[in-house]
């Protein structure tokens, strides 16, 4: 979600371990149904995908954001404005929660590796514990950035450690080392009135973590990519604003290709990154015509190609609509030369309009591993999911969806993030919890062999297994 410090979140700290409720909605359910065909509240999707489960929001958590995910093992870690969650998935049709730990804080974007969480703090707050109350980024003892969990009791998480960043943490990356993990923060939306966020920001953070020593993680670098300052935004001769750049707003790695692709407001870049200590920019694209504000970056399996995404309206916009039509709060799918060049090929947006109350852009998601082709999972705010192909970059197209009507009463919502992780589809819906959907195509059947310990989305694996990896059928 673009807007930073929107919503100011208060409440107490502490740890509160729950059992989860199941549930899918049968009744009224819409085989082939989307879009504009769909009732308020109504779920829909193609035939070659179904619900499995749907775990709501309980106690602090009713009502505050659901946000980003990442996985390892059987369990899922899905963020919240409120804090983040632990979810059972050994049994993807009942999934059970393990602990609700609440932090609040926007976005709570997460990363996990090994033991430990890392969990991203983007609203100023007037400390870095866990009962923290919003205080105004003007205060100089404001607090923000990134906050290092201990889960490796799944049951009971134990706070470690807290680094504040400059501009808080908006997303944050996992970049794995040896003996340390580097978590890349991208934040922004600098202000001269604020003492941590001071222009021109044209950085991220680097927060190195011990793996021995999780306690002792701190900002080792905060590398300028942007010497020149940026695209400085503007607006172009349709009349349509694009945003300037300052900093990043998230970044995948590929860390066995030893690049990232930084998606940052108003570029879109790929990075060395082979000294993760010291990122080197080597490619920068911008679009100015179609773009509004670049948010994510996803690779395909090959390294080869790479969708950004564009959120136009910052997550809160309703965009899947005739009037700003199929290129605009779209992806665009470049392609990768082994230079590290990148040339655009096409857009892609989800082709089912969706009502005028509806928020709906591109958003997260992730690669469904399957030989020869490039097939990805992703979230579309109340677009629901997308299931789409962009094997031939020029023409890429929607395989399947799910989604839900209209918010009753209309409100911002639908999936934030849907990722694919061993045989199954998980997608964290801000209002509605977290979704487990399986995917029926018998074409991607294959997918399913292969098997994760972790997923880190935007850290990217090479997938491996009999479905996946570099065994070309």
């Amino acid at each position: 979600m673009g807007a930073r410090r929107r919503l100011g979140v208060i409440a107490a700290g502490g740890v509160l371990a729950l059992t989860g409720g199941v549930g899918t909605a049968a009744a009224g359910d819409g085989v082939g149904l989307g879009g504009l065909d769909l009732q308020p509240e109504q779920i829909g999707y193609s035939k070659n995908i179904e619900h499995l489960a749907n775990v709501p929001h309980t106690g602090p958590f009713t009502g505050q954001f659901g946000t980003d995910m990442a996985f390892q093992g059987d369990r899922a870690y899905v963020g919240n404005y409120q804090g983040f969650i632990i979810y059972d998935i050994s049994n993807p049709r009942k999934p059970r929660t393990l602990a609700q730990v609440n932090c609040p804080g926007s976005q709570n974007d997460v990363s996990v590796s090994g033991d430990l969480l890392y969990l991203s703090t983007d609203s100023s707050r007037s400390d870095s514990s866990c009962s923290s109350v919003a205080q105004s980024a003007t205060v100089k003892s404001s607090w923000e950035g990134i906050k290092v969990f201990d889960v490796s009791n799944p049951r009971a998480p134990k706070y470690v450690a807290a680094v504040e960043t400059a501009c808080g943490s908006h997303t944050n990356t996992l970049v794995p080392g040896k003996d340390a993990d580097y978590v890349y923060v991208s934040s922004y939306s600098p202000r001269a009135e604020y003492p941590d966020c001071q222009p021109p920001h044209d950085a991220i953070s680097i927060v190195k973590v011990p793996k021995k020593k999780p306690a002792s993680a701190a900002v080792i670098a905060a590398p300028n990519l942007f010497p020149d300052g940026g695209n400085p935004g503007g607006t172009n001769p349709a009349g349509n604003s694009y945003s300037a750049t300052t900093g990043c707003h998230d970044i995948t790695a590929y860390p066995a290709k030893k690049i990232a692709a930084g998606a940052c407001m108003g570029d879109g870049i790929i990075m060395d990154i082979k000294n993760p200590e010291k990122p080197k920019v080597i490619e920068r694209v911008t679009d100015t015509e179609n773009f509004a504000f670049w948010h994510s970056a996803t690779f395909n399996q090959a390294g080869t190609k790479v969708v950004f995404t564009d959120e136009l309206g910052g997550g809160g916009a309703a965009t899947c609509n005739d009037e700003v039509g199929p290129t605009r709060g779209a992806n665009a799918i470049y392609t990768l030369s082994k230079k590290n060049r990148l040339t655009f090929a096409s857009y892609y947006k989800i082709p089912r309009n969706q009502y005028d109350t509806e928020n709906c852009v591109a958003h997260n998601g992730s690669i469904v591993p399957v030989n020869g082709r490039d097939v990805m999972v992703q979230s579309w705010y109340q677009g629901g999911v997308s299931l789409w192909d962009f094997t031939d970059a020029k023409n890429p197209r929607e395989l399947g969806w799910f989604e839900r009507g209209p918010l009753e009463p209309a409100n911002t919502g639908g999936t934030w993030s849907a990722y694919y992780y061993n045989g199954y589809v998980y997608s964290s819906d801000i209002q509605k919890g977290f979704d487990v959907l399986e995917l029926k195509d018998k074409n991607l059947k294959q997918a399913a062999k292969v098997r994760l310990k972790e997923l880190n989305p935007q850290s990217q694996p090479v997938y491996s297994g009999k479905g996946g990896g570099h065994h070309h059928h």
